[in-house]
Parts: C-alpha cells; sequence; structure tokens
C-alpha cells in the first residue's frame, strides 16, 4: 500500500506540473553584478569571437618552422647505348638569420592581440547589458509611480462622484479626474512597449532564450560616485594598442631579416655507366655537396621594411589618441554623474517633501470647498513631474556611471 501511495503521489505531481501556466515559470533576477559573469558564459557573439583566438593558435604551429626538403631526382640515358647516369639527392633551405625565431615572436604577438580583443568584447557588451538593465530598472519605477498615480486620480474622482450625487460637486469634475487616470494609463501602455523592447535587447546579451522570463532588481546601488583615478591602463583596448606598438616592432626585425633569402643545401649521390672502346663498361660512383647562396643585389626588401616602420608609427600615434579619448571619456562620465547625484539630492531632499505638502494641502482644501479641482490636479501634476525628475536624474546617475567603470575597464 505504501509503494501504490507513492507513485500515485508522483503521478499527481506530474499531471499538476503540467498544469501550471507559463506565467508561472521562476523568473531570472539580474543585478548589474550578475550581469558580467552571464554575459562571459552565455553571450553567443562573444563565444564566437573566442574562436579567434583559436585560429591565431592554429596559425602560429606554422611559423617559425624550416620549409621542406625537396627530393631531387636525375636520370640521362642514350637511345641505343647501355650508357647511362642517375642521380638522387635532397636539398634543404636554411635561413642566414633569426627569421625563424622572429616568425614565431610575431604570431605569438598575434595570439596575443587576439585575447585582448576579446577582452575588449567583453567590456563592451556588460557595459551595454548593464545600461539596458538601468533602463529597464527605471521604466519599472517609472511605470510604479504612474500606477499610484491612477490609484490617486480614481480615488478623487469616486469621491467627487459621491459628492455630486449630494449636490455638493460638479459631476464634471469626477470626469476630469477620470481624464487624468485614463491619460496616465496610456503612458504606461507606452512605457511597456519600451521595456519589452529593452528586455529583447538585454535578452540577446545574455544569450537568454526568447521565451525566458527575467526579473530586474528592485533597486540599484547608492548614488556614490566611484574614487578611481582616471588612468587607460585597465582598458582592454589600451592594452592591445600597446601590444599592436610591440608587433609593430616586431614586424619590422623580421621585415628586415626577409632581405636576405635561404640558403640552400644539398647532398647528391649518383651512378654513372660508360664505355671507352676497346675497353668494356665501367661504373662510377659520385657523392657530391651543393650550396647556394642568393645575392641581396636587386630586391632588398625595403618596401616591406618601410611599411613595418609606418605601422610602427601609426600604432604609437593610434596609442596616443586613445589614451586622450579613454581619460576625456572618463573624465565626461565622471562630471555627468556628479551632476546627475546634486539633481537627485536636491529633487529628494528638498523639492519632493514641498510638492507632497502641497498636494495633502490642496487635497484637503478641495474637500472643505475651499480651492478647485484644477488647483489639485495642477499640484498632482507636479509632484508626478518630480518623483519622475528623480528617477530619471537616478538612472542618469547610474548610466554615468556604468560609463566611468566602462571607460577605466572596470565594469
Amino acid at each position: 500500500m505504501k509503494n501504490t501511495y507513492l507513485k500515485i503521489t508522483s503521478v499527481s505531481l506530474i499531471l499538476l506540473a503540467g498544469l501550471i501556466p507559463a506565467g508561472a515559470q521562476e523568473s531570472l533576477l539580474l543585478t548589474l553584478r550578475s550581469i558580467p559573469d552571464r554575459v562571459k558564459k552565455q553571450n553567443p557573439d562573444l563565444a564566437a569571437a573566442r574562436l579567434q583566438v583559436n585560429e591565431a593558435i592554429a596559425r602560429s604551429k606554422a611559423a617559425g618552422r624550416l620549409s621542406n626538403p625537396e627530393l631531387e631526382f636525375e636520370y640521362e640515358g642514350t637511345r641505343g647505348s647501355s650508357e647511362a647516369s642517375g642521380s638522387i639527392g635532397i636539398v634543404q633551405k636554411f635561413p642566414i638569420t633569426s627569421r625563424l625565431k622572429l616568425e614565431k615572436a610575431v604570431s605569438l604577438a598575434e595570439i596575443a592581440e587576439a585575447k585582448i580583443e576579446i577582452q575588449d568584447f567583453e567590456r563592451q557588451l556588460i557595459g551595454n547589458a548593464q545600461q539596458l538593465l538601468i533602463e529597464i530598472q527605471s521604466i519599472d519605477k517609472q511605470r510604479s509611480l504612474l500606477n499610484k498615480q491612477i490609484a490617486n486620480a480614481n480615488e478623487l474622482a469616486d469621491f467627487i462622484k459621491q459628492a455630486a450625487e449630494k449636490g455638493e460637486r460638479s459631476i464634471l469634475d469626477a470626469g476630469q479626474a477620470r481624464l487624468e487616470a485614463a491619460q496616465l494609463s496610456n503612458e504606461i501602455r507606452q512605457l511597456k512597449a519600451e521595456q519589452a523592447k529593452l528586455t529583447g535587447d538585454i535578452k540577446t546579451l545574455l544569450g537568454l532564450p526568447v521565451s525566458a522570463r527575467v526579473k530586474v532588481a528592485d533597486k540599484l546601488p547608492a548614488i556614490e560616485t566611484p574614487q578611481l583615478a582616471i588612468t587607460p591602463q585597465n582598458r582592454a583596448d589600451y592594452q592591445l594598442a600597446k601590444q599592436k606598438e610591440l608587433t609593430s616592432s616586431q614586424l619590422i626585425a623580421l621585415e628586415r631579416a626577409n632581405r636576405y633569402e635561404d640558403i640552400e643545401a644539398g647532398i647528391h649521390g649518383g651512378l654513372e655507366k660508360s664505355q671507352d672502346h676497346p675497353d668494356p663498361y665501367e661504373t662510377e660512383t659520385k657523392i657530391g655537396l651543393s650550396i647556394t647562396i642568393p645575392l641581396p643585389l636587386w630586391n632588398k626588401n625595403e618596401g616591406a621594411i618601410e611599411e613595418a616602420q609606418a605601422r610602427q608609427i601609426r600604432s604609437q600615434k593610434e596609442t596616443v589618441a586613445l589614451e586622450a579619448n579613454i581619460k576625456q571619456e572618463a573624465t565626461t562620465a565622471k562630471e555627468e554623474m556628479l551632476e546627475w547625484a546634486k539633481l537627485a539630492r536636491e529633487v529628494q531632499a528638498e523639492l519632493l517633501p514641498l510638492a507632497e505638502t502641497q498636494v495633502v494641502q490642496l487635497n484637503e482644501a478641495y474637500i472643505n470647498g475651499q480651492t478647485d479641482l484644477q488647483s489639485v490636479l495642477r499640484s498632482r501634476e507636479q509632484l508626478l513631474h518630480l518623483s519622475s525628475s528623480l528617477i530619471n536624474a537616478t538612472k542618469e546617475f547610474h548610466l554615468a556611471r556604468v560609463r566611468f567603470l566602462c571607460a577605466l575597464g572596470k565594469n
């Protein structure tokens, strides 16, 4: 009986699981801290980009190796005669410079560049995903604010309707309050559409399926400006620029080494059968060595050397320009943070309390017949505007904060 009960229970649970609606699936909670790990592990574009490293590693296996030896065979005979000769030999080319060592160094530098490019791609993807999360979180706050305003407007409309039935208020005032609620509902629909698009975008960046349900954390970190020195050393693209400088110097050395072509050395062995009348046929065995030394008289690889030197100068100037851009980007983001933080604190500490007090006082005055409805609605609109501006200031601060950290390679 016990086993039968367990089986029935298991079957019941399976059936109940099948009846659970899709909307009841557990949502994935997203935070600013969780995004970097998810991007690194799940972003499909990043996974594809990492294969560039494998390609560079595969190319490096062929770098720095001797060319394959060549097998030579020669045969010579005379028609109608038994006289003949033949030889076989093997020839190998050898560099007289450090070309092979430099080729290997350049290939290793290309692997390092590919790895750093992946790190920079990660930095950009993480920054984009974090900004999307902040945008979605801000829309959530705006929707919550509008829902509260709608509830207040409907509550006011109900009060006016009851008062109008008693002949104490105009029924037109109730219609005005209902209209305010309808306008706010329309704004919510627009926010929902925008949020749906942003949610789809962040799913793509995080490598989540279309059917995945995501939930954004209710709160963002406190409004605090990071105390970090503005230096470019931690930025992956800056490290890439420095690596390209190193690679360009190695390319110059390689092209200079390529001025001298490889020497060619070989060993040969052969047999020769000949007849010197009236003597019988004689067979001779021959062994020989050969060496070929190319002379750099006409082609000294000047064009490739000058190209490598120009590439080095360009990479140096690009590094200088990138360093200035990074400092400017980080400085601008920091200044934005300071301004948005100042505005958010001012609205929260000074303006919002005044607006809330004004709304309460005008509501009481309207109930007591001491003011008109337009004054009440105007005070509500001012409170809504200030509350919305606080949400927006908080959003803009955190967007600037993400840009600041991303500019320093700290996101």
